[in-house]
């Protein structure tokens, strides 16, 4: 089953946050703060990701900021 919005009626898709130049632990995301400060603003409520790695560069990252969203009511589909 995809999880694509298309194939979920009421959802609204609002795009892709995708830093394909930047790798590394310690460089600049800015979509991906953009994806946060839109979480942030209410924008969205759930983000769809391809794979753990593709969205936090470390453990503890991942669980910082999912934990953050979490408290926010936003759910991370990985």
């Amino acid at each position: 089953m995809s999880a694509h919005p298309t194939h979920h009626p009421g959802w609204e898709y609002v795009g892709v946050y995708s830093d394909k130049a930047y790798t590394g632990t310690k460089s600049a995301r800015p979509d991906f703060e953009r994806l946060i400060n839109d979480c942030k603003l209410g924008k969205i409520d759930m983000i769809i990701t391809k794979s753990i790695s593709r969205f936090a560069r470390n453990t503890l990252d991942t669980l910082t900021i999912t934990r953050d969203l979490k408290n926010l009511g936003i759910d991370v589909y990985f």
